[in-house]
Formats: structure tokens, C-alpha cells, sequence
């Protein structure tokens, strides 16, 4: 493995000068030396000016500089290449980085302090090669260092060393998971991501500055962290002010020539306060102004805080903001950000990916194990975002390490002091699926409520530990589960098992749970890679993963059916998106769902498990009107018992609304119709006024509708809508008429028998019994987040077919999975064969060729094979019997000519 050794200094051509200005930024050129045999100390690199390397521009990472060593991998599909992106040039260890500053004659005697936003992971700084005082350590806050010798105006050295590798095990040991220190997503980056900056501080200044906002008692808590260097005791005014909210309120405080902090409770007029939530982003800017003197001088300081109000609680084990009840609609950010390999240190990147999120109608982003930067809390905060904010921890030791424990309480300070006054910051979790010391866990969160009370806390999110994870610990203010002790919340744990049934929620599993429930990760359906999204990484990362499933595909000459696979795979898991939001709404009590994802997490096998891709881009499976047609702050809901139905049944549904709107809706009309692409509207109706209150759960009246009307096997729409609001869905209806005959065609589940009668020149439909095939098990559900992750899975991802052929003329399908094929699935073995006529779709990580149902010709004879059990208790199958009768009218009409010739040894290879 080679690796690089460049030089440290920068040498500036001319001279640089900063006038009056008491802060001034570092952004620019640098000189970075790698140091991958830490030798850089004991040679005294610190101390050099002119030692040969390269140039790097900071703000910046090595990765975007091309410094490291550069990727050899080839596009195969082993793990190592397809568990996660590539980088094109990776680094981890130290890195020495330097340049000349000049110092102002007005800094003369200054304090000066030394900010670096965002770094990975320890940092330590040189002067003029005197090394200066502490450590920088923190994955969540800025480094911040006060400079010794350098208030001398002039020309000075500055150099900092920044070591990428792991200074703590928060994170599943060697595996690197925690999404703050992982090469899953984000990777691990060396550099400085955000404000590298000098900053002349007078001998008393303000560090911070909290606000503790209560809306009941009209008044602000205001906590000022005053450092002081002057060692006598003097007299201050401190003067407060917000812009139409409080006019400038003077108040005296008394230094005590130390370190210290101040405190005021100010009363406003309640008249005047604005709530901050989803729908109304009031945001207030304190200013606080220091005035004291000392002997020689007078000084003048002052530090903004912005903030705002809302009343965060809990009120019969459900969320409430400003005396209202709240649902989130979240997905997670777990540091995917593909051309630059970290995260977005802009407001505007950020609120981009707000209001992505915001038209598919979420409200809420997980960081999951990670604390983004103060640009995202900006962003949230102005379009009304509730994050959750993660320690940088995802551990199965969590509390049994004393060294950890202490790093990651001092963590969780730097949060509160940081980002602790964004009203978007509404949740904290202490990290992801945490196992080990609960005690410590319960501890730390009971010591955070009282530095801050202003956000809701849990210990974990999630957690499989037993005895722990499913009920809520004793500190937890809200609870984060996928199961509980009373059952699944989430559908990855129904869906495959249970025969669809859209009666049902979560409520029994949440009964009696004291504090609001949110459902863990819901969703992880994989799709099958998108081949043309290769072309986007023009970045730091390599998608060597995608381009090794373009290569096999390639290879065994299916590309042709790439974007096929996307497409099918990808609508089918918007049908099961579908039905895990809306359980969650329909659940009475019920407080939130977090998306396992709305994007794609390209790590950890490259979990493919968005609707829109690793760049928040749509995918073209359902567009952002679709998505919030059943995910808004007011969605009409319906409960049905199946997916499937006869036409001498009836239909039956009750609708509801899950309203999580601003207000109560007064005088809401809703109506409804029953679509048949054949026959049109076959049924409608519509309720009289109603009003419906903020909740869920809301009863809005019943449909009824006689189906005899569809003569013939019809997919059927059914519309519900109020106002602006209107959702849908489908059911399959088909004829209780049975085919009166089998006609030319012989059916068996007999091979010898098929094989036989096939030789005679017969017509031949050949459904074994699902024992006597050798196979994959049938499955209704899609792989579940990865097939390289999760590799002893059955791995399909659905069907794909073509809805416009002659063999589903009886059997209504679109080109991908639906309910209707839940049963057809799920009694059926999927075998490896070309050209099938109902496909399975294959997991990326092996791409064969898979089916359920074939035609072929032999001689005279034309066989149809059938791996899907569709003749077994048919009369209570009427999916099963519907494909059958499908498949016989195809094999009796003019069009059934299997253009393939049977492989001798087939029947052979498929019976066990």
C-alpha cells in the first residue's frame, strides 16, 4: 500500500492584513503533511516553515483534495466492495496542516481564540512550534483553543494536528457504525468541514448564552456564561433585548473577577409571543450586551441567541406542542451525503433536504447515532422541523467503559451549550439500539433533564437487549420500539405472515405504555439498484457497488431488465410504505413513525430502501402529491378486511382521519366513489358535515357497495375524499363463475405424468406439489434492507411481469407486486430458469434469473409449469383460483405459442 508524505507549511505570497476586525477567517490554502508513522512531534514538523508538501483548501477533507491512498478496487460483487461505496482516496491517521497568519496591531495583548467547526476526530495546535493548552476532541461542537503567543501583531505559524482515528469505542467496536465516526456513509474524513477562524476576545467576554423560554408564565430564563481574565471584582450592566418582543431591559451584575454565570428571568407580554412548531416558524433573536470597565479600558460585549417558543410535553402518553397534539412523520439522516463524503456545513444544503422531506410531508429527521452541525439546526428551526439528536454512540457495552462514559457526558454538554436554544431540537436520544449498563443510561439522562429541560429524552433508540427494549425505561419521556412486550408496531414483523388485512393498527401492542410511542425504523424494503444513478457520483466516493451489479447483470445478459427490476421493486415497496404509515396513523394514542428510509443508505450492504435516492432525488416510484396523499398532517384513512374479493360479496370499509393539523376541521364534507377501469363508477356516496378534532382515530362513516356489478376479474379504486384532502386504494374483485372445464389442457402435479403426456403432443399445465420443488421459499415481502448485510434471507423483491400479456387477461395485474399477489407468493417456490412468465425478481447480490410460472414448447406438445400452489383449496383462494383460470383460457386461445423449447433436463433439476 503506498501512501503520500507532504509537507505542512504554507508560505503566502505577500502580505496579509485584517485592519480593525476582531474576528477573521482561515478559509483558504494550506500546507498539509500526512503523518501515518506518528513521527511528526518527535521531528518537531511544528516547527518548520518551509518543509515540501501540498497544497489543500480548507474549509476541505483530504478526499476532496485527492490526498491518501488512492482506491485499486474493481467493481465486483464480494462484500467488501458491495457493503458500501468507495472512496477514491482514504486517509486515517494524523495529518499536520499549516499556514502564516498575520496579527493586527489592533490585536495587540488580545485573547485570542481559535475555532474548528467540525473535525475528525482529535486536534491539537501549534504556535510559532509552542505547542498550545488542551485537546480538541469532540465529534458533535466545535474546537475551540485560546492562543498563547500569538497577540504579538505580526507574522505568526500556525499548525494543527488532526487525527482521524478512533479516540473512543462508541461504536459496535471494529465495526464502525455509529453514523459520526463510520465509512458506511459520511466516512471518516480527514480535515476541517465548517468555520476555521481567529478571533480577538476582550479580557471579559460572553462564551454562551441559553434561553429557557416558558410560554405558560410569559417569561425567559436567561442563563450568560461570563469568562473573565481580569482578576479583580467590578461592576457590570448587562442590557437585554429581542426585536417587538422586549425593548432594551438593563440589568447590574456583579463580576467576581472569575469565571462565572449570570442569571435573569425576564416576564414579557404574553400578548406579544409567537409559538414555534410545524406550521408557524416564529423565531425570536436575544441580544445580550456586557458593559464593565476595568482599570485601563472600558469593555463592551455582546452575543445573540436565537430561540423560540413552544411548550413541549406530554399528556396521556401522547406528544403535545403548545397545548396540542403532535405526530411525527420522520425519516433518519444517518450522514449520507455521496459527493463529498461528509456532511453539508450551509444552511441552504441543509434546507433543501427539509423541504424535500416537507413535500413528501414528514416533519421530523432522526440523526441516527450523530449530531449534525449548526447549519442544520438553523435550517429545521426555519421550516419547522423536530430533530432528534443522537449522542455519537451505538454500542452493545453502553455504561461499562468509565473513559467512554465521561467522554460522552462531556458530548452531551457541548450539545446543550451548542444547539441546546433551537426550538427544532426537540428530541435527544442517548445513542442506537443501545445494549449494556441501563442504570448509566437512566443516570445520564436524569442528570441532562436537569442541565436542560427543554427537549424530550429517551436513554436508546431501540434496544435488543433482553429484559430492556420493549417497555420504556424509567427516564424515558417518550419510547422507541419496534415491538413491544404485547407485540409488533411495525410491519416488517406482519407483513410476509399474516394475509393482508387493512382492519388493523398497533393498539393492542401499545396499551397501557405511559409515554408517547414512536415505531423504530419502519419500512426497510430493498429496492433493486437504480444502474443510471451511477453517472451522479462524480465525487469522493466511487459507487463501485452499483457498477459491480451492472457488470454481472452485464454477464449473464440481463441488463435489459435493470430499470424493470428499479421500477416493479421500487412501486411495490411505496404499497408497503403505504400500509406501515397508515397503521401507524390509524393507531389510537399512537405518537410517530421514523422511516427506515425515504432515502437511500448506501452502507451496510448497500441498504437500497428509499423512494428517492442517496441524493434525495426521486426515483420515479411515487411523487411527493402521492406520498402525502397518505402522510399529511390530515389524512383520510379506511379500514377493509382483505385485498381480494368475489362478486357476489360486498364491500365494506369505515373511514377515519388522522387529523394533526393546527385545528379543529369544522363542517368537513367527505365523499367517496368505487372505480372499475371496465365499468367505471360503480359505486358513491358522500357523509353529512362533520367536524373532526385534533387526533386520530376519528370515525367519519361507513361505505357499502354490491360488487355484482364487475362481471369480470377488475381491479377496483376506491376514493376517498375532503376537501383539498383525497386518498386511495386498491381491491381485486373476481368472478365466483368457475371454468366449466379445463378444456384441451391436462393438468397434473405429477412430473412423470407431465412428462408424458407432454410426449404425446398434449397441451400440459404442470403444478407440483410446492414439496417435490427444489427452490428458494416463496415470499411476499421484499429483501429486508440489504442481501449483503442480511445474507441468509430468502433475498427476492417481488414480481415482474408483463400486465399486457395474454396469460393475465383473466388476472388484472400491474407489472410489479400488489396485496392480490400476497397469497400467490406465499404458497409458492421460486426456481432458477430463463424467460419466466411471472419473474421474481433476485436480490443484486446473486442476479439469477427466477419465476414462478414458464411456457414451453416440446415437439407437439406445450407445457406451462407452475411453481405457485394455485390449485390447493381454491374455492377459499380466490387470488390462486383467479391465476388459474387465467392460465387455462390463455392455453386453450389461439395465443398460447410458447416461442421456447424445453430443456430436456428441466423437470429433472426441479423435482426434489
Amino acid at each position: 500500500m503506498k501512501t503520500f508524505f507532504l509537507s505542512c507549511c504554507l508560505m503566502l505570497s505577500g502580505s496579509l492584513t485584517y485592519a480593525q476586525e476582531l474576528k477573521f477567517s482561515l478559509e483558504g490554502d494550506w500546507r498539509v503533511r500526512l503523518d501515518s508513522l506518528d513521527q511528526g512531534e518527535n521531528s518537531g514538523w511544528y516547527k518548520d516553515k518551509n518543509l515540501p508538501g501540498q497544497i489543500v483548501k480548507l474549509p476541505g477533507t483530504l478526499d476532496e483534495s485527492g490526498i491518501g491512498t488512492r482506491s485499486n478496487a474493481l467493481p465486483e460483487l464480494k462484500r467488501p466492495i458491495v457493503d458500501q461505496l468507495t472512496r477514491k482516496y482514504s486517509y486515517i491517521g494524523a495529518a499536520w496542516y499549516s499556514r502564516e497568519i498575520v496579527i493586527p496591531d489592533t490585536w495587540k495583548n488580545k485573547q485570542v481564540q481559535l475555532t474548528l467547526e467540525r473535525v475528525i476526530w482529535k486536534t491539537e495546535v501549534w504556535v510559532d512550534g509552542i505547542k498550545q493548552e488542551g485537546v480538541g476532541e469532540s465529534l458533535v461542537a466545535p474546537h475551540t483553543f485560546n492562543l498563547i503567543n500569538i497577540n504579538t501583531p505580526g507574522t505568526h505559524t500556525l499548525t494543527i494536528k488532526v487525527d482521524n482515528r478512533k479516540q473512543y469505542d462508541v461504536s459496535l467496536s471494529d465495526k464502525n457504525f455509529a453514523h459520526a465516526y463510520t465509512e458506511g456513509t459520511q466516512v471518516i474524513w480527514n480535515g476541517i468541514l465548517g468555520t476555521i477562524s481567529l478571533e480577538a476576545l476582550n479580557a471579559i467576554n460572553i462564551k454562551t448564552v441559553q434561553v429557557f423560554p416558558s410560554y405558560d408564565s410569559s417569561q425567559l430564563k436567561i442563563e450568560i456564561d461570563v469568562a473573565n481574565n481580569i482578576k479583580h471584582k467590578s461592576k457590570g450592566m448587562i442590557e437585554l433585548s429581542i426585536p417587538l418582543l422586549l425593548n432594551p431591559l438593563k440589568k447590574s451584575a456583579s463580576l467576581h473577577g472569575e469565571n462565572q454565570k449570570l442569571s435573569f428571568v425576564v416576564k414579557l407580554d404574553r400578548e406579544k409571543i409567537k409559538t414555534w412548531d410545524e406550521f408557524n416558524v416564529n423565531l425570536y433573536e436575544l441580544e445580550v450586551n456586557l458593559q464593565t470597565k476595568t482599570k485601563s479600558t472600558k469593555i463592551n460585549v455582546s452575543k445573540q441567541a436565537t430561540f423560540g417558543f413552544r411548550k413541549l410535553n406530554t399528556f396521556n402518553a401522547q406528544l403535545q406542542i403548545n397545548d396540542r397534539r403532535f405526530f411525527v412523520r420522520g425519516t433518519l439522516e444517518c450522514a449520507i451525503f455521496p459527493l463529498k463524503g461528509h456532511p453539508p456545513m450551509d444552511t441552504l444544503s441543509w434546507a433543501k433536504i427539509f423541504r424535500i422531506a416537507k413535500s413528501y410531508g414528514l416533519n421530523h429527521l432522526r440523526f441516527h447515532s450523530w449530531c449534525p452541525p449548526e447549519a442544520a439546526f438553523e435550517a429545521a428551526d426555519r421550516h419547522g422541523f423536530y430533530l432528534q439528536i443522537e449522542l455519537p454512540f451505538w454500542s452493545l457495552t453502553a455504561g461499562k467503559d468509565e473513559v467512554v462514559n465521561n467522554y460522552l457526558e462531556r458530548e452531551a454538554l457541548r450539545i446543550i451549550e451548542n444547539y441546546g436554544n433551537h426550538p427544532s431540537f426537540v428530541f435527544w436520544s442517548m445513542g442506537n439500539e443501545l445494549e449494556g449498563n441501563f442504570e448509566w443510561l437512566n443516570s445520564l439522562v436524569a442528570r441532562l433533564k436537569q442541565n436542560d429541560s427543554r427537549h424530550l429524552y429517551t436513554t436508546t433508540t431501540f434496544s435488543f437487549q433482553k429484559g430492556h427494549g420493549l417497555w420504556p425505561e424509567p427516564q424515558d419521556d417518550y419510547f422507541i420500539t419496534q415491538y413491544t412486550k404485547k407485540g409488533w408496531i411495525r410491519g416488517q414483523g406482519i407483513f410476509d405472515t399474516e394475509a393482508p388485512n387493512f382492519n388493523k393498527d398497533y393498539s393492542a401492542s401499545v396499551d397501557s405504555i405511559t409515554v408517547p410511542v414512536i415505531a423504530h425504523e419502519i419500512g426497510q424494503y430493498s429496492v433493486y439498484p437504480n444502474i443510471d444513478e451511477i453517472k451522479k457520483y462524480t465525487g469522493v466516493l466511487a459507487p463501485l457497488n452499483l457498477e459491480a451489479v451492472e457488470k454481472d447483470l452485464v454477464n449473464k445478459n440481463m441488463l435489459r431488465y435493470a430499470r424493470s427490476f428499479t421500477e416493479a421493486s421500487g412501486k411495490f415497496a411505496v404499497q408497503l410504505y403505504k400500509e406501515e404509515i397508515e397503521r401507524a396513523l390509524k393507531t389510537k394514542g399512537f405518537s410517530g413513525f421514523q422511516l427506515l428510509d425515504l432515502h437511500d443508505f448506501p452502507g451496510q450492504g448497500t441498504a437500497l430502501v428509499g423512494v428517492l435516492d442517496a441524493f434525495w432525488d426521486s426515483k420515479g416510484f411515487v411523487t411527493p402529491e402521492e406520498f402525502r396523499a397518505f402522510c399529511s398532517p390530515v389524512t383520510l384513512l379506511i379500514r377493509y378486511p382483505k385485498a381480494v374479493y368475489t362478486n357476489i360479496e360486498r364491500f365494506e370499509a369505515t373511514v377515519e382521519i388522522a387529523n394533526f393539523s393546527t385545528q379543529e376541521l369544522k363542517e368537513q364534507i367527505i365523499s367517496w366513489t368505487i372505480n372499475s377501469k371496465q365499468n367505471g363508477v360503480i359505486a358513491s356516496g358522500s357523509f353529512s358535515k362533520q367536524d373532526f378534532i385534533i387526533g386520530n382515530n376519528l370515525k367519519a362513516g361507513s361505505i357499502s357497495a354490491d360488487l355484482s356489478k364487475v362481471s369480470a376479474a377488475d381491479k377496483l379504486t376506491i376514493e376517498v375524499q375532503m376537501g383539498t384532502h383525497k386518498n386511495t386504494w386498491s381491491i381485486w374483485v373476481y368472478p365466483e363463475m368457475q371454468l366449466e372445464s379445463n378444456g384441451d389442457v391436462f393438468v397434473t402435479q405429477a412430473f412423470d405424468v407431465a412428462q408424458a403426456e407432454l410426449a404425446r403432443g398434449k397441451k400440459v399445465l404442470l403444478i407440483p406439489g410446492l414439496k417435490d420443488i427444489k427452490g428458494i421459499e416463496g415470499k411476499f415481502v421484499p429483501v429486508f434492507w440489504s442481501p449483503v448485510h442480511f445474507p441468509d434471507q430468502p433475498g427476492t423483491m417481488g414480481v415482474l411481469v408483463d400486465p399486457s400479456h395474454k396469460v393475465f387477461q383473466s388476472f388484472p395485474t400491474d407489472s410489479h407486486s400488489d396485496w392480490q399477489w400476497w397469497d400467490i407468493n406465499k404458497h409458492s417456490v421460486v426456481i432458477e430458469e430463463k424467460e419466466p412468465l411471472i419473474r421474481i425478481i433476485d436480490n443484486f447480490f446473486k442476479n439469477r434469473e427466477l419465476g414462478i410460472l414458464y411456457e414451453f414448447s416440446s415437439g407437439k406438445g406445450k407445457i406451462v409449469i407452475c411453481t405457485a400452489d394455485i390449485l390447493t383449496d381454491k374455492e377459499h383462494r380466490p387470488a390462486a383460483n383467479q391465476l388459474f383460470n387465467s392460465i387455462v383460457r390463455y392455453m386453450n386461445s389461439e395465443d398460447f405459442k410458447p416461442s421456447h423449447e424445453i430443456d430436456p433436463g428441466l423437470l429433472s433439476r426441479l423435482r426434489k
